[in-house]
């Protein structure tokens, strides 16, 4: 081992680290420290000045307490003092320390700035870079204010070395993320756009990650970025390996700086020029077909490259969503992906087929996948895998395959994980109402979403099954039929309950006439459930048991006994019990003409857009449909709310209104916009990513 000598070497600082790691105890390592500070605070406050080197090592002692998790209240004067120094070694500890230990609002950030202006104007490259490196690390507003015009010059000037271009492109990207105000490109714009030719590999990496952010804020401004991009691209993609040996990992020539090429077009549509465009075309042409050849090696690293600019070319041919070719051939190539034993990759497959999906060119490429998705959702060890497979599931739903896709997504809700249930809920209930054509389907979809995870479901869902059943009279006697059998299991979910009351209330008349399902029968069943539910759900049955007594005059003095009951008229809670008294008293003295008028059946709701469809369209992102499908969606959902001319008011099914015509004590509230409402939720539950309940016992 060759000997260390003095300026290369702190034995001083080795001894120190040695000893803390030796201590047997946390008290042993503090007592220690506190005698090596106590050293080192009597040294900086001595009378005898101490040289570059002894300034150095003590104030490496410090940064390394420091990052032992200790605060360090001196030594910063001492740091500042060695930017001055010619010694780069000095110069790295006195910038290191800074970096890490002095806050962007010190006051010493002004004595920092005039030992980084002489360092930037030495032309000494290796200066310049410690220099560049401190004020991205730092990145102060009072640095950006300082340093924001200079640093563009060293940039683009002619006579700067190509590591100092790379500090200088990455610490001009840190200021503009700290204070874009201040970082104002003017007439540096064209030449900071040129160096995506420029030779060097490392400065064009280093550019391309600069000219990416400012294009996102000021696209117009670069957008002459596109043609030099897709130029640079197309020689790094037709290279051989062996042409960028420097740039080249694992066989695969500059990967780095292909994905970041790929991810700068991505923020500019296609390119209008013909021949720029026919490049970019065949090189992403290339890209697909290079997929598809065999591996150059079978290191984990050459795959993990090559599948990053492949996931990368696929996500512009996404967005660019212009070229059918191109976008069939990438949902092949994704589909080939959903079966292989790397998880992550299956992961990324099913997130970039929800794109795809929603591109009318490869939507019916996408479907052709719907076997081994199914499949995945259902053995998918990797819960975040399952979820992914059930979005692409929602995002190729259309009115071919809905009936297959919510049976299967209603078979996976059974066994799903706790924390996606009330998200498939969601889904469930609108690719149900989007793409229901045979209403008896819809209804038992719901029906079925309540009895699976009723916990999961929320009021807007069970209010819109009950919009639908009002506003169409032929599945009116089916819902009031299917909501009769399904209030018949021993185990049956309080949501259920309230829309068995509600449909039974307005529609129990329809299934009267079979002996199994006689009016007695059905309030009998009703009011089994009676005391199993919450105070919302009570109220809402004794409406239904004020309804019963107009359709079924037979049941009065029944209905009358229970309304009469000490449990109902002394209940402690005071709604209850209101309505319990009115309802008796309504019932005893009204005529039958009267009653009937009271007591007439809802009005069909409004016609309203479909909210759900409208939020899709906006969102365009995993699960969105296309245009075309959305305009055919809202004729759907046009018919499905019963068409027409609609008028009447909207009401609430919690509270049952029962009044149309004639206000007797309450004020029914008006129902909420379900749909829209359910969307709304659908969008918080996938974007906050945490799970709520929107049910109340």
């Amino acid at each position: 081992m060759p000997a260390v000598s003095k300026g290369d070497g702190m034995r001083g600082l080795a001894v120190f680290i040695s000893d803390i790691r030796n201590c047997k105890s946390k008290e042993a390592e503090i007592k220690r420290i506190n005698k090596e500070l106590a050293n080192i605070r009597s040294k900086f406050k001595g009378d005898k000045a101490l040289d570059g080197y002894s300034k150095k090592k003590y104030v490496c002692k410090l940064l390394f307490i420091f990052l032992l998790g200790h605060d360090i209240d001196f030594g910063h004067m001492e740091a500042v003092n060695l930017l001055s120094s010619n010694k780069y070694t000095e110069k790295q500890i006195g910038y290191l320390f800074i970096s890490v230990l002095v806050n962007s609002n010190s006051e010493l950030i002004r004595l920092i700035n005039n030992a980084i202006k002489n360092d930037l104007s030495s032309r000494n490259p290796t200066f310049m870079c410690l220099a560049l490196h401190c004020i991205a690390n730092v990145g102060s507003r009072e640095m950006a204010e300082a340093f924001a015009g200079e640093i563009p010059r060293i940039l683009v000037a002619g006579d700067t070395m190509d590591s100092v271009k790379q500090s200088a492109a990455l610490c001009l990207l840190r200021l503009y993320k700290t204070s874009p105000d201040l970082v104002l490109m003017g007439e540096w714009t064209s030449r900071v756009v040129h160096l995506l030719n420029d030779q060097h590999m490392g400065v064009v990496t280093a550019a391309i990650s600069l000219i990416t952010c400012l294009s996102q804020k000021n696209p117009d401004e670069f957008k002459t970025c596109v043609s030099l991009a897709v130029s640079r691209l197309s020689r790094i993609v037709s290279s051989a390996s062996t042409d960028l040996q420097d740039y080249t990992y694992y066989f695969v020539p500059a990967p780095w700086l292909s994905c970041k090429l790929l991810r700068l077009l991505q923020c500019y549509p296609p390119p209008e020029d013909g021949a720029v465009k026919g490049r970019l075309v065949e090189c992403l042409e290339t890209i697909l077909n290079k997929a598809q050849e065999p591996p150059k090696s079978k290191k984990v690293q050459h795959s993990n490259a090559k599948n990053a600019i492949l996931f990368e070319a696929i996500s512009l041919i996404i967005h660019y969503d212009s070229e059918p070719n191109l976008l069939v051939r990438a949902c092949n190539q994704l589909g080939q992906f959903l079966q292989h034993r790397e998880t992550n990759l299956r992961y990324l497959a099913l997130e970039s087929m929800c794109t795809l999906a929603s591109s009318e060119f490869s939507h019916e490429a996408v479907k052709t996948h719907i076997e081994t998705v199914i499949n995945a959702l259902k053995t998918e060890r990797d819960v975040s895998v399952r979820q992914r497979a059930a979005d692409l599931l929602y995002a190729m739903c259309d009115r071919s395959n809905a009936k297959q896709i919510v049976a299967e997504m209603l078979s996976y809700l059974e066994t799903a994980d706790y924390s996606i249930r009330e998200e498939m809920v969601l889904k469930v209930a609108i690719l149900a109402e989007k793409y229901a054509v045979d209403y008896s389907w819809y209804v038992d979809t719901i029906l079925n979403l309540i009895r699976i995870a009723g916990d999961y479901v929320s009021e807007e869902v069970w209010y819109r099954v009950i919009q639908i059943v009002i506003n169409r009279d032929d599945v009116q006697g089916y819902a009031a039929k299917t909501v009769f059998e399904a209030l018949q299991a021993p185990a049956c979910h309080e949501n259920m309950v309230k829309v068995g009351g509600y449909i039974l209330g307005e529609f129990g008349n329809l299934i009267a006439g079979d002996p199994r399902s006689s009016p007695l029968v059905q309030f009998n069943l009703l009011h089994s459930k009676f005391h199993l539910c919450s105070v919302p759900t009570r109220a809402l049955l004794l409406s239904a048991y004020i309804k019963f007594i107009n359709l079924f005059p037979e049941t009065k003095s029944t209905i009358q006994e229970v309304l009469r009951s000490d449990s109902q008229i002394r209940n402690s809670d005071v709604e209850l019990q209101q309505r319990a008294v009115e309802y008796l008293k309504l019932s005893s003295i009204a005529s039958t003409d009267v009653l009937a008028t009271v007591l007439e059946e809802m009005p069909p709701f409004p016609e309203r857009e479909s909210s759900i469809l409208a939020k899709l369209k906006k969102k365009k992102g995993p699960g969105a449909v296309s245009v075309n499908e959305l305009e055919e969606g809202k004729r759907e959902a046009g018919e499905l709310n019963g068409g027409g001319e609609r008028g009447g008011d909207t009401h609430s099914p919690t509270s049952l209104p029962l009044f149309s015509q004639t206000t007797i004590t309450h004020s029914f509230s008006h129902i909420i916009s379900s749909s829209l409402v359910l969307e709304d939720r659908m969008q918080n539950v996938v974007k906050n990513n945490h799970k709520q309940m929107f049910f109340c016992f």
